[in-house]
């Protein structure tokens, strides 16, 4: 019995699931099958400083909280890891002041 490619979960509705991908430093949440994504780009920029650089949610996707689930993968990322961040992005910058959560706020790199 041949089995169908599952809808992803923003087709279902069900929970977004990020993906972190250590080796091209980037979350990303799968949107359409494998297809399309959404995906939040980072650099090392010292041994244990990273560049939280871009967020991108293609636009069919927009408003949809996509980029919230991404600066938050990423956020605690940085936190589980003990690294401080420089927030080069604007939309992690305007998540973190929506979110002063104490966790991250010690963990931002001026």
């Amino acid at each position: 019995m041949a089995h169908a490619t599952p809808p992803s979960a923003l087709e279902q509705g069900g929970p977004i699931r990020v993906e972190h991908d250590r080796q091209r430093r980037q979350f990303s949440v799968r949107l359409n099958g494998c297809h399309d994504r959404a995906v939040l780009l980072y650099e090392y920029v010292g041994k244990r400083i990273v560049d939280l650089q871009h967020t991108e949610v293609p636009d069919a996707y927009r408003g949809r909280g996509i980029a919230k689930h991404l600066a938050k993968a990423a956020l605690d990322f940085v936190v589980e890891e003990g690294l401080k961040a420089h927030l080069t992005c604007w939309y992690i910058q305007k998540y973190v002041k929506e979110n002063p959560l104490p966790q991250y706020l010690e963990r931002l790199q001026p």
